[in-house]
């Protein structure tokens, strides 16, 4: 199956709630969407006389993300699932799309229930060569991503992994690499397997997310998602990938590394200068989508592609009816008539032989006929007279 759906609530949307955006989604004929986590506000606060004895997801406006007896201490999935005791620390969260994980679970059923697949982008911004604290706060911000992803039913949590450090390039792969196989590892305890980390490429060279880093670390880590990015690909590599055959190579590393299906995210983009870029409505930019529709059109996995063009639902939509169009004109070469058979000629007729006339014969003799005998004359009738002497 493949799906089409914006990055955030529609901007034609009348109410800015989530279940809105979701409702608009469907109305428009689209079946997916990817939540914006983008604005993060915690307060770490001690668990009131009211709330001890209860589970965190039970506490009704609070969304409770991490539990423990200080707040310097690494977070602990155990604790989200075991009942709040006094004294404890607990670090919710403020945020305008849900106030807490009933809100949570009802915007989950009604995704469900409209056909509506979810994904979630952790905050954008994640920095884990700064300071301590700048590291800290990148891994908690990707993990409480994680734990929203859950209560709304999203399988995964796209993320980028941020800058390289100040060493060598390879050494800054390898701790990026160990620190996305914790992340994975963290999510498959607190949510169950339910939630999976994709890994985003980047547009900027001074960010990890090559094309080679991305499917590299999603075959060592299992579980790990890459997610095509095609513009941040076109951006990195400076390329429109206008060749068929390129694009195919590219498109078939990425379902092999994602073991299956393919989460795709699709807008245009513009080149500036040699590491300058900007996205754009998809008919502006220089990668276009009708080559990839055409592939999309002959696979045999699942497809998510995500509208993240200023245009969102818009070009959503206009991604959906070029995938549409392609699909079309593959079923229409599919299942055409058979051409007409050429009209048989017909039969050369050969002229008869002719066979050489035969030797012409003498002419025949006329064969004299017996005369017959001349009839006497016949004699006067009367007396004859004799005359006088």
């Amino acid at each position: 199956m493949i799906r089409f759906g914006p990055a955030g609530i529609p901007l034609s949307c009348k109410g800015r709630t989530l279940r809105d955006g979701i409702s608009d989604v469907h109305h428009l004929g689209l079946t997916a969407m990817e939540v914006q986590f983008i604005k993060v506000n915690p307060l770490t606060r001690v668990v009131l006389e009211e709330e001890v004895g209860k589970l965190p997801f039970e506490v009704p406006t609070q969304l409770m993300v991490e539990v423990g007896e200080t707040t310097r201490e690494a977070a602990d999935p155990a604790a989200l699932k075991t009942p709040l005791k006094r004294r404890q620390n607990v670090t919710s969260l403020t945020w305008s799309l849900a106030k807490d994980y009933a809100d949570l679970a009802q915007t989950r059923a009604l995704a469900r229930a409209l056909d509506v697949r979810l994904s979630l982008h952790a905050p954008y911004y994640v920095d884990f060569f700064g300071s301590e604290e700048a590291r800290d706060r990148s891994i908690r911000q990707i993990q409480w991503a994680g734990l929203l992803a859950s209560g709304l039913g999203a399988g995964l949590n796209v993320t980028h992994l941020g800058f390289y450090g100040g060493g060598s390039r390879a050494d800054s792969v390898h701790e990026l690499s160990q620190l996305a196989r914790e992340l994975e590892s963290w999510l498959q305890r607190v949510t169950d397997g339910q939630v999976h980390l994709a890994v985003e490429p980047s547009g900027h060279p001074d960010v990890f997310g090559s094309r080679e880093e991305v499917l590299e670390l999603a075959h060592q880590v299992r579980g790990i998602v890459p997610v095509l990015n095609l513009p941040h690909l076109a951006a990195r590599e400076r390329t429109a990938f206008s060749d068929t055959v390129q694009l195919q190579a590219l498109v078939d590393q990425f379902v092999e590394a994602s073991r299956g299906d393919l989460y795709l995210n699709f807008s245009g983009v513009e080149f500036y200068g040699p590491t300058e870029f900007r996205l754009t409505p998809i008919k502006r930019g220089l990668v276009r989508f009708d080559n990839l529709a055409e592939l999309l059109a002959e696979r045999d996995y699942d497809v998510t592609v995500i509208s993240s063009s200023p245009l969102l639902e818009h070009d959503g939509m206009y991604l959906k009816l070029l995938y549409e169009r392609a699909l079309t004109r593959r079923w229409t070469k599919k299942h055409a008539p058979p051409p007409p058979k050429a009209p048989v000629p017909p039969p050369k007729v050969t002229a008869p032989v002719k066979k050489p006339a035969p030797p012409a014969r003498p002419p025949a003799r006329p064969v004299a006929r017996p005369r017959r005998p001349a009839a006497r004359a016949k004699r006067p009738s009367g007396k004859r007279t004799r005359g006088r002497r």
